[in-house]
């Protein structure tokens, strides 16, 4: 008997070492609906609460797959926008300064093109020429999880996942964000999920620097396939 509980576990150990970082990102890519389903996706409409500092602001955020992508908060009768549109990008912020349409260029205009795909980059990094190693398995909250790390080709900025073993969903993502002009460490945590016409999608979003609550984004609605105006992505003058 012992040597049979012995080759048993030994076999299921193997069977866990063999998994490569291809295996689950293809497992993860079908737990979320299927790369080929997201991208015959054309557009989104996602309209949210984000919650910062005690204070609840509106949030909508417009996608055209792949092409562009334009978020508009509310914030005590004035509007924080981002948008990105064709590799070009731009910002409106009264609370830093930017009272008027500003370019964005760098790290940030990365960020806002990444924002413009609903395909996770992990989904189809090879295509986008990234990089990723499996680092093996973390508990995340108790919970166990594939560690993968992603390394930008664009910028070499590494952002690290975190999939759940057992039924193959993003728990939480690790990358830095520039906050204010400074470079933070900011987690990600993936919950509420919910499925959109065969796609899924986190429902709720909690943002931690230091293991510290700073933005929790709740969804109310998400709407695919809807008609976008191109107009609103281009950089008022």
């Amino acid at each position: 008997m012992k040597k049979l509980l012995f080759a048993f576990f030994s076999l299921a150990v193997v069977t866990a070492q063999a998994q490569t970082v291809d295996d689950v990102i293809q497992k993860y890519t079908s737990a979320m609906g299927g790369l080929d389903a997201f991208n015959k996706v054309t557009s989104a409409k996602m309209t949210a609460t984000v919650t910062v500092q005690g204070n609840d602001l509106p949030l909508t955020t417009q996608i055209i797959n792949g092409k562009a992508m334009r978020t508009d908060v509310d914030v005590m009768g004035q509007s924080i926008t981002n948008v990105y549109y064709n590799g070009k990008g731009w910002k409106i912020n009264p609370f830093a300064g930017a009272t008027t349409a500003t370019e964005v260029t760098g790290a940030e205009l990365n960020d806002f093109k990444a924002q413009a795909s609903l395909v996770n980059h992990l989904m189809d990094y090879k295509a986008r020429g990234h990089k990723v190693e499996l680092l093996g398995q973390e508990d995340v909250d108790g919970i166990k999880t594939f560690k993968i790390n992603l390394t930008s080709k664009d910028d070499g900025k590494i952002t690290t996942f975190f999939i759940n073993t057992t039924d193959y969903m993003l728990n939480k993502s690790i990358a830095k964000q520039d906050m204010m002009g400074q470079e933070a460490e900011v987690e990600t945590y993936y919950t509420d999920i919910k499925d959109v016409n065969g796609l899924k999608f986190s429902m709720t979003r909690t943002k931690k620097i230091g293991g510290q609550d700073f933005q929790l984004i709740k969804f109310d609605k998400i709407e695919l396939n809807v008609p976008i105006d191109e107009k609103i992505f281009a950089m008022p003058k």
